[in-house]
């Protein structure tokens, strides 16, 4: 099946988005999910669903040995590959739901926004402990249980003319379909219980969980995702075998 971001227009409103133009200085997530991250050197990192590679270059620059960037979009791929000079960096073309490397391959996984695009997030999480090292770090965000449960992703307007976030249907997981950049997109509802559980059951011990809001500017202007959680963001380490 074609990914969506492989649509010319779709791509191309896409790439007029904030943190399409700016990167990791548009992205409100970043500075939680840099706090998270543990030290980079000499270590070999997978990014799943890299997208234009801003992570990949960020990482690669504080001296990573290795990073394997993998996204669906051929469209996405291309624009990191022409944004990369590193020679530490390596993008390919890959499906989250399946993409599997041998046992310890990797040191780090990192992954932003885009565990939602996946069904079995047990399944997802059993793989990526299969290809980290003991001990080795998974840092991810994925769209909030309360962002994405009611399915349409929009702000409603009650009948006394408040604007509120509305929280429905929280646990029946599973397709919504959303509508972004005038598109429809499918999505995957999962509950706060079967994201942690899913590392829980898959050797990991929780080292890192974050709700965020923005800065502080991004509060103050009473931007509309720091009054809702709109992310959530975990980092969970890999226990060595014999130790579970």
């Amino acid at each position: 099946m074609k990914n969506l971001y492989d649509d010319s227009k779709f791509f191309a409103a896409y790439a007029q988005m904030p943190r399409s133009r700016q990167g990791l200085k548009a992205a409100g997530e970043w500075l939680d999910f840099k706090r998270l991250l543990p030290d980079v050197a000499g270590r070999r990192v997978l990014d799943l669903g890299c997208g234009y590679g801003w992570q990949c270059r960020e990482i690669a620059a504080h001296g990573a040995a290795h990073v394997l960037g993998v996204d669906s979009s051929k469209r996405m791929l291309a624009a990191a590959r022409a944004r990369t000079d590193e020679p530490t960096i390596t993008y390919e073309l890959g499906d989250l739901a399946t993409f599997e490397r041998p046992a310890g391959s990797f040191d780090l996984v990192i992954s932003s926004l885009a565990f939602h695009y996946v069904a079995d997030l047990p399944g997802l999480m059993a793989r990526i402990a299969g290809m980290l090292t003991p001990r080795g770090t998974l840092l991810f965000t994925i769209e909030h249980p309360l962002y994405t449960a009611e399915g349409h992703e929009q702000w409603v307007t009650t009948d006394d003319g408040r604007t509120v976030w509305p929280v429905d249907h929280y646990f029946d997981e599973g397709l919504r379909e959303t509508t972004f950049l005038g598109q429809k997109v499918p999505k995957y509802h999962h509950t706060l219980a079967t994201i942690v559980n899913s590392l829980l059951n898959n050797g990991f011990t929780i080292t890192g969980l974050e709700e965020p809001r923005g800065s502080a500017e991004d509060i103050a202007t009473n931007q509309s995702w720091t009054r809702a959680p709109m992310m959530l963001i975990v980092r969970g380490e890999k226990v060595p075998q014999s130790n579970q």
